[in-house]
């Protein structure tokens, strides 16, 4: 027998919650606001007012991501920061609650250096890095930021370095790899 439908919809599925590709909020994500800012649009009324939010999302276990959102109002910006930092998610590799090796990372004038570090050393960074390694996972870490502080390009630079790094056991396969074939070269040549 079939069914009937409810008046007033095709019976489709949740109305308004889920659009263009907006899942519902997972609570394991860490969401946190690293830079608010007003901007102003100058009309002929006076000044127009909007905000832009820097929002870094992570769950706590190695993935992480930042995102920017824009809006008329301060709640708005940051949603849209947080959706946009979920679709950006990046995975870091990690072991034993630090970062697998040493990289130094610049994105425009920011530049960060970030080490790893022994545990119980804690989460040494400024505001904006610490916020990302926070949302990653990472307990233990040793950062230094050089150059510009401007926080959405200290946060690119986090996400760059933290992107760049690279497993251990994904190092020893390329080294073996360039091994083999310089051997092969060799063996070519002679």
């Amino acid at each position: 027998m079939v069914q009937p439908q409810p008046r007033g919809g095709r019976g489709r599925g949740p109305r308004r919650e889920r659009r263009r590709g907006e899942e519902q909020e997972a609570p394991e994500f860490i969401e946190k606001v690293v830079f608010i800012n007003r901007v102003a649009k100058v009309v002929k009324g006076g000044r127009r007012f909007s905000f832009t939010a820097i929002v870094v999302v992570g769950d706590g276990h190695g993935r992480v991501g930042f995102g920017m959102g824009r809006a008329n109002e301060v709640p708005e910006a940051i949603r849209k920061g947080g959706v946009i930092a979920r679709r950006s998610m990046i995975r870091v590799p990690m072991r034993e609650g630090t970062v697998v090796h040493e990289t130094v990372a610049t994105f425009k004038a920011s530049k960060v250096v970030i080490r790893p570090a022994s545990a119980g050393t804690g989460i040494i960074a400024g505001g904006a890095v610490r916020a990302v390694m926070e949302a990653a996972g990472v307990r233990d870490v040793l950062t230094k930021s050089l150059g510009a502080n401007a926080p959405i390009n200290v946060v690119r630079a986090v996400i760059d370095g933290l992107a760049a790094l690279r497993p251990p056991q994904e190092v020893v396969e390329r080294r073996m790899e360039l091994k083999r074939q310089a051997e092969a070269a060799a063996a070519g040549a002679a």
